[in-house]
């Protein structure tokens, strides 16, 4: 059996080929998957990818579950985990009533549910306005966050509660001599901040127009979502049958929770927002 992963980030298995856009780890290979997938017709018995498809521009989707298709076998498995739209708004609008009601539990929840719809397509820096709603000394609802993310959710988390303490730090502390030394060290050492210092002296204001820009093609944001609907006309679109929704252990591929992608080695699921579609495919 051939099994690949497509835009695996940190997680991968050793068994499978492993793709992303940077190689994120031994035997990652590094690929721009926006100019397809690197492999003859026919290579595969498997292809996953997990929470990539919404990083890509509609029309573009499209394209990449059509390779998809070329590059399986006849009869060959497709598995796809996107964040779940459906599922989202459920959520959205059972929280926002509850808030109307006046339960106080549930307007942090709200305003989560309302981060997880918008933030990731909007912002417009690394984090977006998630970051911001947890970098706070107490988070209320961080159980419903993690109910949401799962580990994911654990470490955003943990990351606001980092950045919020070296706030505390910076305030109580003065710079040392090494600190207020690190912007000179970076412009005389590294060529991309010589030629950031160029490009804003050159562009004065217009700079933040150019630092959003880059921002937004750098394949953080969500350029588009999906429910089990949508998603299974796009395959369908594309020649694929026995089209079906999954859990995280669900799967037409043989020993699939043994490879740990969509849970962990306890059985956790990594990322229980997501919606698991499988499809198969034609023979010919």
């Amino acid at each position: 059996m051939q099994y690949l992963n497509l835009g695996c980030g940190s997680r991968f298995h050793p068994d499978w080929t492993n793709i992303d856009f940077t190689s994120t780890g031994k035997g990652v290979i590094a690929h721009n998957l926006t100019q397809g997938i690197p492999f003859p017709d026919s290579s595969f018995d498997v292809v996953y990818h997990s929470h990539v498809l919404e990083h890509f521009p509609k029309q573009m989707a499209d394209i990449l579950i059509k390779e998809c298709y070329r590059i399986l076998r006849p009869q060959g498995v497709l598995r796809i985990a996107v964040p779940d739209l459906e599922q989202i708004t459920k959520t959205y609008l059972k929280t926002m009533e509850k808030a109307i009601e006046g339960d106080a539990q549930c307007k942090d929840n709200y305003n989560w549910i309302l981060l997880e719809m918008y933030d990731q397509t909007v912002r417009n820096k690394s984090g977006g306005a998630m970051i911001e709603f947890l970098v706070r000394e107490e988070i209320p609802n961080r159980n419903f966050i993690i109910d949401r993310c799962g580990i994911e959710g654990k470490k955003m988390l943990a990351m606001g509660k980092e950045i919020y303490e070296q706030k505390l730090l910076a305030v109580s502390t003065k710079k040392t001599l090494k600190q207020r030394l690190k912007p000179i060290y970076h412009f005389l050492r590294h060529s991309q901040y010589r030629r950031n210092f160029f490009l804003k002296l050159l562009l004065g204001k217009e700079y933040k127009n150019l630092e959003i820009g880059r921002f937004r093609q750098g394949g953080e944001i969500h350029q588009w979502m999906y429910d089990r609907y949508s998603l299974s006309k796009i395959l369908e679109k594309h020649g694929f049958e026995k089209i079906v929704r999954r859990s995280a252990t669900e799967s037409y591929i043989d020993n699939w929770t043994n490879f740990n992608l969509d849970t962990e080695l306890d059985g956790t699921v990594y990322k229980p927002d997501s919606l698991y579609m499988e499809a198969v495919r034609s023979s010919f």
